[in-house]
């Protein structure tokens, strides 16, 4: 019996040590918005795979020049379009682009302040040009955010009265602007806005103008642990993910 035992402690020992051996490191390269369901859903996927995942993050356009000029990583998520040229630089491998979520851009003020009436598209013009400061992502960092609202703040025909009370946060989150008291009302990605409890969610920005950006998945070409790499990304898009991505204000990619 004790031989019987003795045996299979040995055999156990081994497995572990192959599982070690087996484990993989994973950086991964994440916009901001998508940075805490990653962070969210790594426990899980270490768990079942023995796998490290270490996380970093920045603007689309951050990570797109960080990439470009050879930054390494295992996998990055970004922008359809940005997976789309960085596979044709050959950054990213081809056929590794997966769709993961969406999610549309919310206003926040600083919680227990009144909220303003932001339901319709007049009604948002009148909050923005009463606010005595607005923050959101400076476009020059390639915030989708950012950029967005700058456009639309041209079309709408306020961009001079919101150029001088703008509060630009240069990546991160815009709600730190909000509970530090620094901008009275914060326009940002619904993702960036829910985990800030010092900042209570206004909604969403109205449909008419409402912009929303997908989110999408690549593997390095480069990648050292493809294999892991590709099992992290598949773990990204499913089930698992679903519950996170809703709590996290997001929306799962319906293709």
């Amino acid at each position: 019996m004790k031989s019987h035992m003795y045996r299979a402690a040995i055999v156990a020992a081994v497995l572990g040590f192959a599982g070690q051996a087996n484990a993989a490191e994973i950086k991964v390269l994440s916009a901001g918005a998508f940075k805490q369901v990653v962070l969210a859903l790594v426990p899980g996927f270490e768990k079942q795979t023995g796998h490290k995942v270490s996380v970093d993050n920045g603007t689309a356009g951050e990570l797109e020049k960080r990439i470009e000029g050879g930054e390494a990583f295992d996998v990055t998520i970004i922008t359809p379009g940005v997976i789309d040229k960085l596979s044709t630089a050959g950054k990213v491998a081809a056929g590794t682009k997966t769709t993961l979520a969406s999610v549309g851009v919310g206003v926040m003020v600083k919680a227990g302040a009144p909220k303003p009436d932001i339901s319709t598209v007049d009604a948002f013009k009148k909050a923005v040009l009463n606010a005595k400061t607005v923050a959101y992502i400076d476009p020059a960092s390639g915030g989708s955010s950012g950029v967005y609202l700058e456009k639309l703040f041209e079309k709408m025909g306020i961009a001079d009265q919101v150029k001088p009370k703008a509060k630009l946060k240069n990546g991160g989150y815009v709600a730190d602007l909000i509970k530090s008291g620094e901008a009275e009302l914060g326009i940002h990605q619904i993702s960036e806005i829910v985990p800030v409890k010092e900042v209570t969610l206004i909604g969403p920005l109205p449909k008419e103008i409402q912009n929303t950006t997908t989110y999408a998945g690549g593997v390095s070409a480069m990648a050292k642990e493809k294999d892991a790499a590709a099992a992290f990304l598949k773990y990204l898009a499913g089930p698992d993910a679903a519950a996170v991505l809703k709590s996290k204000g997001m929306d799962a990619a319906t293709s």
